[in-house]
């Protein structure tokens, strides 16, 4: 049992020290590091950016409220925290579990103020922060479900989550196919669902994330309400930070088609959405944000008080 448990400290380590070395490994010199910098403030207009946008326009119905205060998680150089402030957030703090990088955002104005902080034993107190923003990272982290009820413990108001979705709980089919194959034989539905185990190049297993799998998190420590959108926003390729978002340029077109095309499969159940952003709401929200939440296409689930409590 000792040995489990040292061999699992390790293995948390070893993935907090990879994640923390990844952009430092990636850019050692400042110069690097402000030319990527420049790049978030020259790419506004062009395809990838437009991209962005998809993932950020799901945050805006929350925006409007001003003077909430924000903390973002895993938000390596600043980009996300920069998208609030230029939305008029006023209190942003933004962090990553190593703040080299962030130090350089500030000096360049991205972002206002910073932190250095593990996901999964964050500095700050509880219900101290209204909202949490978590975009792009949940998949990252090695124990999700900590950083998730740590993340829980800090916000006052809710915490957004925006990740990849986990397409078996969407696909009936896909279900059906893994629980005929692993009766014929064990692993045999890896040649079909070629992803189901997916790793990125920093070391860390993609943990898609799935509408019911946030409803029992809310159900089990008694939170009031889930607003889940489902969207796709995946059509990045290299070098969509040069290419204007226009009508007139045959690769935005392409996307504007693909994702067309994908977003009336998802409408329609046919094919589960790529990405979903889910709030998970600390507090019952105003009727006047429930009502942005639905305007902008999110579903509202209201999660039963336990009668025996």
């Amino acid at each position: 049992m000792d040995n489990t448990k040292n061999n699992t400290e390790s293995f948390q380590e070893d993935s907090y020290n990879r994640h923390s070395n990844w952009y430092t490994n990636l850019f050692p010199e400042k110069e690097q590091k402000l030319a990527l910098l420049n790049g978030i403030k020259t790419y506004k207009g062009t395809i990838n950016h437009w991209l962005q946008n998809q993932f950020f326009e799901c945050v805006k119905p929350i925006t409007k409220y001003k003077n909430a205060s924000w903390l973002t998680v895993g938000d390596a150089y600043g980009h996300d925290a920069n998208y609030l402030i230029e939305n008029g957030v006023q209190n942003v703090i933004a962090s990553d579990i190593s703040d080299e990088f962030l130090a350089v955002s500030k000096e360049v104005g991205i972002v206002e103020q910073y932190s250095a902080e593990n996901a999964e034993n964050l500095s700050f107190e509880n219900n101290s922060i209204d909202y949490i923003l978590c975009k792009e990272t949940y998949h990252h982290f090695p124990r999700p479900y900590a950083a998730l009820y740590e993340m829980i413990r800090v916000a006052k108001k809710g915490i957004v989550i925006i990740e990849p979705q986990d397409p078996i709980m969407k696909m009936p089919f896909l279900l059906f196919m893994n629980n005929v194959l692993e009766k014929i034989k064990h692993g045999l539905v890896n040649k079909i669902w070629k992803n189901r185990f997916s790793y990125e190049a920093v070391g860390n297993f993609v943990y898609k994330v799935s509408e019911r799998e946030m409803e029992k998190f809310a159900a089990g420590i008694n939170l009031p309400m889930v607003a889940i959108k489902n969207f796709n926003p995946n059509f990045w390729f290299p070098g969509s930070e040069k290419i204007p978002a226009v009508k007139s340029e045959k690769k935005f077109r392409k996307i504007l088609f693909k994702k067309g095309l994908r977003d009336f499969l998802s409408n329609f159940g046919i094919l589960p959405s790529q990405s979903l952003s889910i709030i998970i709401f600390k507090t019952l929200p105003e009727i006047g944000l429930q009502e942005s939440l639905k305007n902008d296409g999110y579903k509202l689930i209201k999660i039963p008080k336990n009668p025996y409590l």
